[in-house]
Formats: structure tokens, sequence, C-alpha cells
């Protein structure tokens, strides 16, 4: 019997709750619809923004692989290997609103039971900045999206009043969150860089302005390899490299954490889960942590044969999610999201092997 995967997250309805994050197998109006007829429940576009995009000349995208026999991680092609982890330093959609808004009319007219959340992105630089924001919510829902997503996470931006530069000040975040709450009623997302000791501050600053969602983990920031005997950077353009993006299964644990600090600080709101999803284990993590929805990017991307939008992936994850529920006997996702909350706590409270530790203190005189 089949099971019913519809999943509610921020008042909307996904088929199920599996979405293509906001990269490049969200990047054109072809992709999109192939995804859909693959099965994905949702798409979270390649960000949207106003201002000149122009990527480096050179590849925007690598994929580290290591293995046993020869555990270093490299992007080079040897036998044996798998998948480590993605790297890339690609900027936003450099397709203009122009033409992403007749696309995205179609796309939600030949889908209209899927999810299209509109990434967008602005500055940070006063009043017209402000009104940037405001421009591309309008825009994006006026032809039907469904949610807006505000990128607050990218690793690498030349403008230093965006994306993850400006995600640690909860003063911007409120600013922009009052701005675009103002133009548009649908639910927003915040997406938030993991790369922030206060990233629970953020989320705070997010929800308090009307964020429906906190979406995290993007990419981490981080540098390529340089090979020992080439001394060339794995990836570069004329020598030089600058800060790109993590993902993959390397920043698997990590954006565990950034999902369950927010989760635990905030357990009545909502989170979209990022980072390092291949398969269901994974996703299984990110809810019972408290993530009510999964957005996944790489291991989409790395699949051969579906043109970067994980053809088998999202049957392999459909059909693994149903079998959980069906084994279980669970109705739906809520019934074990945030199962793992409880068990989090402080060094401090984990039991030590003498009964008499003096958690890290020398007993008093």
């Amino acid at each position: 019997m089949p099971v019913d995967l519809t999943t509610r997250f921020t008042g909307l309805d996904f088929v199920n709750p599996f979405i293509l994050a906001s990269a490049p197998p969200t990047e054109s109006k072809r992709k999109i619809l192939k995804a859909f007829e693959a099965g994905w429940g949702g798409v979270v576009t390649k960000t949207i923004g106003l201002h000149p995009v122009e990527n480096v000349a050179g590849p925007k995208t690598i994929y580290q692989r290591t293995s046993d026999v020869k555990p270093y991680v490299s992007r080079m092609k040897r036998p044996d290997t798998v998948s480590h982890s993605s790297w890339n330093w690609e900027l936003i959609s450099d397709q203009p609103l122009e033409q992403w808004l007749p696309d995205l009319e179609e796309i939600k007219t030949t889908y209209p039971d899927r999810m299209v959340i509109a990434s967008i992105m602005a500055g940070a630089g006063g009043e017209v900045e402000m009104d940037n924001w405001r421009k591309l919510a309008q825009a994006c829902v006026g032809v039907g999206c469904d949610a807006l997503e505000l990128n607050m996470s990218c690793p690498h931006m030349d403008r230093k009043d965006m994306g993850a530069h400006i995600a640690n000040d909860e003063e911007i975040i409120t600013g922009i969150l009052q701005a675009v709450t103002s133009a548009v009623d649908v639910p927003i997302w915040v997406k938030l860089t993991p790369a922030s000791s206060s990233v629970v501050d953020g989320a705070g600053a997010a929800y308090a302005a009307g964020a429906s969602a906190i979406s995290l983990c993007n990419t981490f920031p981080s540098l390529p390899l340089l090979d020992p005997e080439t001394l060339k950077f794995e990836v570069e353009v004329d020598g030089l490299v600058t800060s790109g993006g993590l993902g993959g299964l390397a920043i698997l644990n990590q954006a565990l954490q950034r999902v369950s600090d927010i989760s635990r600080a905030f357990p009545d709101q909502q989170i979209s889960g990022i980072g390092g999803i291949r398969g269901f284990r994974e996703a299984f993590n990110f809810i019972a942590h408290g993530a009510g929805n999964l957005q996944i990017c790489t291991a989409a991307m790395e699949e051969k044969g579906s043109g970067g939008v994980g053809v088998k992936l999202i049957q392999e994850l459909k059909d693994d999610l149903g079998e959980y529920l069906r084994r279980k006997g669970h109705s739906s996702i809520e019934e074990f999201r945030g199962i793992a909350r409880e068990r989090i706590v402080e060094h401090s409270k984990v039991r030590r092997k003498s009964d008499d530790y003096n958690g890290g203190y020398a007993e008093s005189a």
C-alpha cells in the first residue's frame, strides 16, 4: 500500500519533503521542469538578483574524492574512490529577472502541485537596496512563486554588503525582512551562513522579524587544495584563488550541529535542512534534529546521466522514506521530527567514568 509522503512546511503542502537547493540544478527552466518530472517536491531557484553577475574565467565547481587505498582528498580522477565533497566559487544566477519571470510562471503553471521557492538577493547599503529586495520579492510572487528564500549565506560575493558578509548583523537581517514582509504575503525562508558563531542569534533575529523558516547549512567558506608537486591549486585562475564553498558529505556533521543548535533554541520554529544529504540516512538525521524539509544539491549534481537534477536520487529518497514510514508505523515525518533534541546536552551532562568527577574543577579545600 503506497505511503502518503505529503509534508506541510511553512504553510505549504509539498508532495514530498525533498527539494532541490538553490544551485546549478535549479539554474534554468529546463532543469527545473526536468526535476519536477522526476518527482522532486519543490525547488529553490538559483539566486536571482538585480546587480551585474559575471563568474570567474575557469571551472566554477569541482568534485573531490577519496579512498582507503590512497586516502587523500583530491579532484584527481583515480580508481576506487568515493565522493568526499564539492567545492565551488560560483556566483548567483546570471540570468536577469526579466528572463526568470516568464520561466517561473510557466514552471508553476505546468506543475501547480509543486512548490517553487524563489531565492533572491540584494544588498544592504541603504534604501535603494531595500527597494531592490522589495522589487525582487514582488516580481517573483507576482508570477506564482509559493515562497521566497533570502540569500544571506553565499560565501563568495564580490560585494561586502551581500551574502555571508551580512549574515552576522542582526540589524541588517531585521531590516531586510521588514522590507520583504512589507511587500509580499508568502512564507519567507532565510538562508544564513553556517560560518558564524552567532548563527543562533541571527536565526532569532530572523524569526522575530517574520521569517517562516531558516535554511541551513549553505556551503562552508573554504579553499581548494594545493598540489604538492605542481604547486597549483586544484582550481584556480591565473594561479590565483579565493574563498569558495565546501559542500557534500564533508559538511554533513557540521550541518547537523547547526540545525540542532537552532532547533533546540527555537523548537517551535521551522528549519529547512541542507548539507551532505546523499540518501535517506542523512535526510533522517536532519529530520531527527528538527528539520521539516530537506534541500539537496551535490548528490543531484553528481548523478551521471540525470542532467544534474538527481532523477534516480529522488526516486530512491521517496522509496526509502516511504518504506521507513511503513515499517515504523508513522503517518508522516512529523512523528519523528526532533526526536534527537532532548539527547543533545552540554558536555558536562555526559556521564563520566567516576561518580565523584567535579566538572573539571579541583576539589575545594
